[in-house]
């Protein structure tokens, strides 16, 4: 699948450079066009894989921005975008529509640009290109406080709205207690990263092996029409073929799986798409609630399973209980590892997104409570206690 990335935010252009990054590692091609929009110049300038002529500031006339960023205000985040449709339709300019597969809008929900300007942004390629517009939405944690919930949760129901489908990340399941916030996101995006690369790079003509049950744009366009949101299952392990042991988790509950030396590859593949499924998601949800599934299979041709791929297919399908499962494989010459990448599209019970949307309603009546006591308390202030005296 041929994508053009468009990233929103600080989070996003991050993620999008995690992504060029990632994909240079693995001699994927995925990525067909890639850009950064932002309101914050210094946040562009931290990019490492974009180039220059890739990332874009709005905003820079604007009274309340002027290249300092949004300051967290999601309405000033969508009004810039709105506003500033010049260097928008400057950095559209720059994708090819007619070679790619997708486009797909990256964006953190917890801030003011991308939780604004990702659902603006996806309306605009969706009335202007062919192509689905999907979308990569990182829910903030709870540390990150309620202002930065409430931004979600205005932001998840306008971006899942404009895009075709909305692929959620939530950073509270990827924390680690001894992470710094530098490298918990650094992580995080690593690990989305993963997921998307290995999931989109299957079918792709890059000069690997042709794979035996190949997939393409296609399969995972269907997957993703549903619409919704979905979210992504991930597990790796040593290549058996190899004769290692698989891998315990490098990072608690990572994806990786374990498995035993001289175990059947068909026992090892059906086992490492469970392991997959019944790991961490990109954000939980109850497995069973998604409308359809889509399954690839990576790494050494001698450990790509047809057997076992088909016996991991039929347990998806019992799983979600539904026959919209497919399942494809992505033959790589010199992986070392063997990974299994699932994408559950549509489910519709994400126990964080309502306990998102409950601190985000907490997090509004607090901000309205604090507001008027504010103003009463600085009423006080300027007005003496008779109230004598007469303004100017």
């Amino acid at each position: 699948m041929k994508l053009a990335l468009i990233g929103l935010g600080n989070a996003g252009g991050k993620i999008v450079d995690e992504l060029l990054r990632h994909e240079a590692e693995l001699s994927r091609s995925v990525v067909e066009s890639a850009v950064a929009i932002n309101t914050a110049r210094v946040d562009l300038a931290r990019l490492e894989q974009l180039p220059s002529e890739s990332r874009f500031l709005v905003g820079q006339t604007h009274e309340r921005v002027k290249g300092h960023g949004a300051g967290g205000d999601p309405d000033l985040g969508a009004s810039v975008i709105r506003s500033d449709q010049a260097e928008i339709d400057r950095a559209l300019d720059r994708v090819p529509p007619y070679a790619v597969d997708a486009f797909w809008v990256v964006a953190g929900l917890g801030g003011g640009t991308g939780s604004g300007g990702a659902p603006v942004v996806a309306e605009q390629v969706a009335a202007r290109y062919d192509p689905p517009v999907y979308g990569l939405g990182v829910l903030p944690s709870e540390s990150e406080g309620g202002r930065a919930a409430l931004n979600a949760a205005r932001s998840l129901r306008s971006f899942a709205d404009a895009a075709d489908n909305l692929v959620l990340f939530d950073n509270a399941a990827w924390q680690a207690n001894d992470d710094s916030l530098e490298a918990g996101y650094a992580r995080a995006n690593r690990e989305v990263s993963t997921r998307i690369v290995r999931l989109l790079s299957a079918g792709t003509v890059d000069g690997s092996t042709l794979a035996e049950n190949a997939m393409d744009a296609s399969d995972i366009n269907r997957t993703l029409s549903s619409g919704g949101v979905s979210t992504i299952a991930y597990a790796e392990t040593a290549d058996p073929s190899a004769g290692g042991r698989g891998l315990l988790s490098r990072l608690a509950g990572n994806g990786d799986a374990d498995t035993d030396d001289g175990a059947d590859p068909a026992t090892v593949v059906s086992g490492l798409i469970r392991e997959a499924v019944n790991s961490r998601l990109t954000c939980p949800a109850a497995v069973d609630t998604a409308e359809r599934a889509l399954i690839v299979l990576s790494g050494p041709p001698s450990s790509l399973s047809r057997k076992g791929l088909e016996a991991g297919r039929r347990w998806v399908e019992s799983e979600i209980e539904s026959a919209e499962v497919l399942a494809g494989d992505d033959p790589r010459e010199n992986a070392d590892v063997l990974s299994a990448v699932v994408l559950l599209s549509t489910v519709t019970d994400v126990p964080r997104v309502e306990a998102l949307q409950a601190q985000a309603v907490d997090a509004k009546e607090t901000i309205a409570e604090q507001a008027s006591l504010r103003e009463s308390a600085t009423n006080d202030l300027i007005t003496d206690d008779d109230d004598q005296l007469d303004p100017v």
